[in-house]
């Protein structure tokens, strides 16, 4: 994939996707390398901000640290 398509499926994840794949997504997962990387840490960044706290942390427990 290209880039520009990584970023586009990135801008169209919901906060708890972002969290969720930040979470369990394998180590050198291309979403997380270079370019695409920042924009993706970028985007959640911004994107956290915009749920707030009481979101986010609904978000973390409803994804939790396990994989399921």
């Amino acid at each position: 994939m290209t880039p520009k398509i990584f970023k586009e499926q990135i801008d169209n994840m919901s906060y708890e996707q972002l969290l969720r794949h930040n979470r369990f997504a394998p180590a050198g997962d291309p979403m997380f390398v270079g370019e695409v990387g920042k924009y993706y840490m970028k985007v959640m960044a911004e994107k956290r901000k915009i749920v707030g706290d009481r979101e986010h942390t609904a978000a973390s427990k409803s994804i939790g640290w396990e994989e399921k």
